[in-house]
């Protein structure tokens, strides 16, 4: 059988060294890259026999002829059902609005990752519509970095968050799971800004986009000479970390010598980089995260026990958002508050419809899919709040919702009601009452405590009886 034809990738940019680094990157999935230096030859190349066989379109924001926005929308007009994505520099979110209102489907930040080129390209190209609501943008929204930006009531996430809180204090290493977009990055940041070693050495590493030729000496280090190529010495990120922490992004990626490795490291501290005479020792805290369970993973043979007992001094789960149906009308809220701050953007509010449309989806991106299409909708929305009609791919894919549809419980307080309208037992009440306070306050408990109206004793007595002692 014939391997299918490569997809064709057209590359707006002037830098040599920048249209090197994407060509072989796209390369990599099974792309072959056009590239042309200014504005005019783009236009021109779309009426070519290679410009009609283009399936997508990369803009370096400061190619030369025109500027980019005018470009995009240039583009647009003459290929509208054509992917268009921006790269740049700036992390202004008023560009984004600018270049999406031209027309462009996502745009990336500079330097880009592999593997979030990649995944940008895939987006973009596995869907048809102009404005993909549905898919995640590639560039997170800017937010605050700490445990009360973390919204929600339901007991699996505020358990998630009071775990995070008490880990926050201590040195001991940190294992979060959940599915990808349920917040693990941000959680991540908080935890670690809440720590005591928020002023040390910090290092963020994802494993699935670190070539697998480089990962030893990017973990672990090597010496001048150690292996053909070694011309220069190398620190890798656990000396880097030394009296600091070290993140592991897909850790559930690493290969199974490598985590042998880092099992050992964790349980002795003591680290030799490759080609070294003597190890030393390192005082490193590591918090990982994994888009898969690692105990299913250590059960089929694909990941070692002794590492995941090393890594999961404390570990945390992060439900997925269909699991927490009654936090999507605060998150809405929340996002869209955050979005209207934006430069370019202005406050708006949202209607019951929509919030029954929202709350129908199933979000398999969850929270940060969530946050795209609330971006996507407030960047072209007219009026003063979304309406169902600001969501028109969501309403086609899940139909007309009826008015006994699966309800949005839209409270940042506790749910007082079962599902069948009687009131919960007061036990369940009053445990997700304490686990609000303690992710509220970041897991003080002494605060807790005062906001509670109740003493300390009295609060670590009401963990051991209600079962939530671990979780606090």
């Amino acid at each position: 059988m014939a391997e299918a034809e490569p997809r064709l990738l057209m590359l707006i940019d002037d830098e040599p060294a920048q249209t090197r680094l994407v060509s072989a990157l796209a390369a990599r999935d099974g792309w072959r890259t056009l590239t042309v230096g200014d504005s005019e030859t783009a236009i021109a190349t779309l009426g070519t026999r290679q410009g009609m066989q283009l399936s997508a379109i990369i803009l370096e924001q400061g190619v030369p002829g025109e500027r980019a926005c005018e470009l995009i929308a240039a583009l647009r007009e003459r290929r509208p059902a054509l992917p268009i994505l921006m790269l740049t520099k700036s992390t202004s979110p008023q560009l984004a609005v600018e270049a999406m209102r031209a027309g462009a489907t996502d745009y990336l930040v500079k330097p880009v990752a592999p593997e979030r080129l990649m995944q940008a390209l895939r987006n973009a190209t596995t869907r048809g519509s102009k404005h993909d609501e549905l898919t995640p943008l590639s560039e997170k929204m800017p937010s605050n970095l700490d445990f009360d930006a973390m919204v929600g009531t339901a007991p699996a996430f505020r358990d998630a968050l009071a775990k995070a809180a008490k880990a926050a204090r201590g040195h001991s290493n940190v294992l979060i799971e959940g599915e990808r977009g349920t917040g693990k990055e941000m959680l991540i940041r908080a935890l670690h800004g809440a720590s005591p070693r928020a002023k040390t050495a910090y290092r963020a590493l994802n494993i699935a986009g670190i070539p697998t030729s480089s990962l030893e000496s990017v973990l672990f280090g090597h010496e001048k000479g150690a292996f053909p190529g070694a011309f220069e010495q190398q620190v890798g990120a656990l000396q880097q970390c030394d009296g600091g922490t070290l993140v592991l992004d897909e850790v559930d990626r690493l290969s199974l010598d490598l985590q042998d490795r880092l099992a050992q490291v964790v349980e002795t501290g003591q680290l030799k980089p490759r080609g070294a005479q003597y190890a030393f020792k390192v005082d490193v805290r590591i918090i990982s995260a994994s888009d898969l369970p690692l105990a299913d993973l250590v059960a089929a043979g694909h990941f070692r026990e002794s590492l995941l007992t090393a890594l999961s001094r404390t570990s945390i789960h992060l439900p997925p958002l269909r699991e927490r149906d009654r936090d999507l009308g605060a998150l809405t809220r929340y996002f869209l508050h955050q979005i209207g701050q934006q430069p370019g953007l202005r406050p708006l509010g949202i209607t019951g419809d929509a919030l029954r449309l929202l709350g129908s989806f199933d979000w398999p991106g969850n929270v940060r899919q969530l946050q795209a299409v609330l971006f996507r909708a407030a960047v072209f929305c007219d009026g003063d709040a979304l309406t169902a009609d600001d969501f028109p791919q969501l309403r086609e894919l899940v139909g007309e919702i009826a008015p006994s549809g699966r309800p949005v419980r839209d409270s940042a307080g506790v749910q007082l009601y079962e599902s069948d309208g009687n009131l919960r037992p007061l036990e369940e009440i009053e445990a997700d009452v304490i686990r609000l306070a303690i992710g509220h306050y970041r897991g003080r408990m002494t605060e807790v405590a005062r906001r509670l109206g109740i003493g300390r004793s009295t609060l670590y007595r009401k963990l051991s009886d209600l079962g939530i002692d671990n979780a606090a």
